[in-house]
């Protein structure tokens, strides 16, 4: 049952854990004045004086699911010129780097191997442990495209960090066939009522990330589709204030998303 309950108390609530658990929010509040632009370009999100390693993880990895919600810019118009003809997408979207490498980051060799988001393109696994500058170098070419106006400089060096460093394989906590994740649930439920309910309420319906006709909640999306939901647990969600909650074992976010697949998907 939803009683008394306040956007900004759970705002406030949500800045209160980050500090207390050391966790990274999401991309900071774009519209509040005292964001200031900075050097690097204009970005979304507020930069620490002495950013750590999970910082920079955790912005590279919103930049990856969705740049410019991530840096504050407008969405490019047009389609990708180069995602394939084939593809059934069209638009803004394709120029997330989650469209063609997928969110298990093993592109037309993982999840996206089939269906509407199927594209054909590899994925960024094999860049695991690579140059960031050479990362930098492949996303500034031709190819991707990626403009300083798109991708300001401070962003695109930490997209390229989570490309290098920060990809993690997720069959070690999702059964591709199943969809089913190794998580013990009841442990996750404390983590996530106590966490992620404030915001997604303790059925996961507060919010609708779909639309009237079609939702989408926190059950469609864990159990849908497990590799986002772990990826926006553990990187948050650009452009929001949703918590990232990376600086928790990798166990602990696998209970909450096996939590999260016992929620109602409609």
């Amino acid at each position: 049952m939803k009683t008394g309950f306040n956007k900004g108390a759970a705002r406030a609530a949500l800045v209160a854990a980050s500090l207390a658990f050391g966790l990274g929010l999401g991309a900071a509040w774009a519209d509040e004045d005292e964001h200031e632009d900075h050097d690097e370009g204009v970005v979304a999100f507020e930069i620490p004086a002495n950013p750590t390693r999970a910082f920079k993880l955790m912005i590279g990895a919103e930049v990856y699911d969705n740049w410019w919600e991530t840096v504050g810019t407008e969405a490019p118009e047009g389609t990708h010129p180069a995602y394939p003809a084939a593809g059934k997408k069209k638009g803004a979207t394709t120029w997330r780097c989650k469209e063609c490498h997928g969110w298990d980051y093993k592109g037309a060799a993982g999840a996206y191997g089939s269906g509407s988001h199927f594209t054909g393109i590899k994925g960024i696994d094999g860049m695991k442990g690579a140059d960031p500058a050479k990362i930098e170098e492949l996303l500034r070419g031709p190819t991707h495209g990626f403009t300083e106006e798109m991708i300001p400089d401070v962003a695109m060096d930490y997209l390229a960090l989570f490309v290098s460093e920060g990809q993690e394989d997720p069959s070690a906590i999702i059964d591709a066939a199943t969809k089913k994740v190794a998580g013990d649930a009841e442990r996750g439920a404390a983590s996530y009522q106590t966490v992620c309910a404030k915001c997604h309420g303790p059925d996961g319906k507060w919010i609708n990330f779909g639309s009237e006709d079609d939702p989408e909640y926190v059950g469609t999306v864990a159990s849908g589709n497990p590799w986002e939901g772990l990826h926006k647990v553990k990187y948050g969600q650009p452009g929001g204030e949703m918590p990232a909650l990376l600086t928790f074992d990798a166990q602990a976010i696998a209970d909450i998303l096996a939590y999260a697949q016992t929620l109602p998907a409609k």
